[in-house]
């Protein structure tokens, strides 16, 4: 294994062929659900007493975080969502391009959506009544999508992580006690196992909560991570936050680093403005802003996972699906330009960004009232053409560059893509 920073490169063939695999899917969706759609709030957040603005009880409640707790547990006896309909979230997902699902299995709070017979609290014991996370899988999996399980290493529904009788001021568990502790790993490992022996073919293992991890809260990830590889080889292990061998790609949260990366990332990106949440007035980014975003992160050697989530119901709201719906459009012209692709030189530069696959470069332009654009190239290309544009260009080289007059009457919606010919590098001049 080599090192890159505080990145741990595989030595598994399998792991690195899958890695090779997920780098070239590009766009990926995460999707929040659970009990908690019922109030419309910060997931299992609102559980925990931190003080933080984003993540605090409804007011009735910001007095009383006993009562708060076990108010939020009942939430499920009321979980019935009459909308739940996995393939119409399949559809929209495969139509706006996305390539792969990552759903919470498990999010902070323990309530499993699946049949996990490690708990009683799941996703089966609701009026609802269904395994969520099966229906999910193979809704996605019959898309040709990839699969992964989000996962998070807290409980705070479990009495060895939250210990009955003890406060519980912040996130993390809230005893040292060691017998605790070990059977709450054997819970953690034995629903993994669940989820990776039992749910069709899975591609990454996406572990939430970062701030469980040794000394104080060791999962024994080696462990964890051999045993999934046993049972799903070639699986990407994401022990998020956990830079090391068991982070097989970082993930940065809510942000998009500013360059070329030189190790495998995902922006995890919201469409509103937080994981999940559901309000008056909820405002959501526009079409064009995801599409920029895309293709600056693909240019900068990353993919983006974005987050959605459905309201109570278990539907995803009008505004989501056209957001998806818009995104799949432009995607369905220029995809090519970044699915399979590879960062190049020179990455950006004013409003272009620029990938490559084998001998063909793509300029993308994140600007559309341009009538003439200059792509700086080594030496002239052999073919230009227009992603989406049948017809021929105008365009000539000379030093340095491409300049490349845009066809009158033809404004592709929020970005163009330039694709670029390139024949091989000339000998150097002796």
């Amino acid at each position: 294994m080599s090192d890159v920073g505080d990145y741990v490169w595989p030595s598994d063939p399998a792991v690195l062929a899958k890695l090779k695999w997920w780098t070239d899917q590009k766009f990926g969706v995460i999707i929040h659900w659970g009990p908690y759609s019922r109030l419309g709030v910060f997931e299992s957040w609102t559980l925990c007493q931190e003080d933080e603005s984003w993540c605090q009880a409804p007011p009735e409640w910001r007095d009383d975080p006993e009562g708060y707790r076990a108010f939020y547990e009942r939430l499920p006896e009321g979980f019935d969502a009459p909308a739940f309909d996995p393939d119409r979230w399949a559809e929209a997902c495969a139509a706006a391009g996305m390539r792969y699902v990552v759903f919470t299995t498990k999010h902070h709070d323990g309530f499993a959506m699946y049949d996990t017979k490690l708990s009683d609290y799941k996703s089966t014991n609701t009026p609802l009544g269904r395994d969520v996370a099966r229906e999910v899988f193979d809704a996605f999996r019959a898309r040709g999508m990839g699969v992964g399980v989000y996962f998070s290493k807290a409980d705070w529904h479990h009495p060895d992580y939250w210990a009955p009788g003890l406060p519980t001021p912040d996130r993390h568990a809230n005893h040292a006690d060691p017998v605790r502790w070990q059977r709450f790993g054997e819970f953690a490992h034995g629903q993994i196992e669940e989820l990776l022996s039992g749910y069709g073919p899975v591609d990454v293992l996406w572990l939430d909560a970062g701030w469980v991890k040794p000394p104080h809260e060791d999962l024994d990830m080696p462990r964890l991570a051999a045993r999934a590889r046993e049972l799903q080889p070639g699986i990407l292990v994401v022990d998020r936050a956990v830079h090391g061998p068991h982070e097989d790609y970082h993930t940065p949260e809510q942000t998009v680093p500013e360059r070329l990366q030189p190790f495998p990332w995902e922006s995890c990106l919201t469409l509103g403005p937080y994981w999940y949440t559901f309000g008056p007035g909820e405002t959501y980014k526009s079409a064009a802003e995801i599409v920029h975003t895309l293709c600056r992160i693909v240019a900068r050697g990353g993919n983006l996972l974005l987050g959605i989530g459905p309201d109570h119901t278990g539907a995803l709201p009008d505004a989501v699906h056209e957001r998806l719906t818009e995104i799949g459009a432009w995607l369905d012209v220029h995809g090519e330009a970044l699915y399979g692709t590879r960062p190049c030189e020179p990455y950006e530069c004013d409003d272009l960004v620029f990938t490559r696959r084998a001998d063909t470069l793509y300029a993308i332009g994140l600007r559309t009232d341009l009538d003439q654009v200059s792509v700086p190239v080594a030496y002239p290309p052999q073919t230009v053409r227009l992603l989406g544009h049948p017809g021929p260009l105008s365009w000539s080289a000379g030093d340095g560059a491409v300049t490349v007059r845009l066809p009158e009457g033809h404004r592709a919606a929020h970005a163009f893509a330039l694709s670029l010919t390139m024949p091989p590098a000339p000998p150097p001049e002796p």
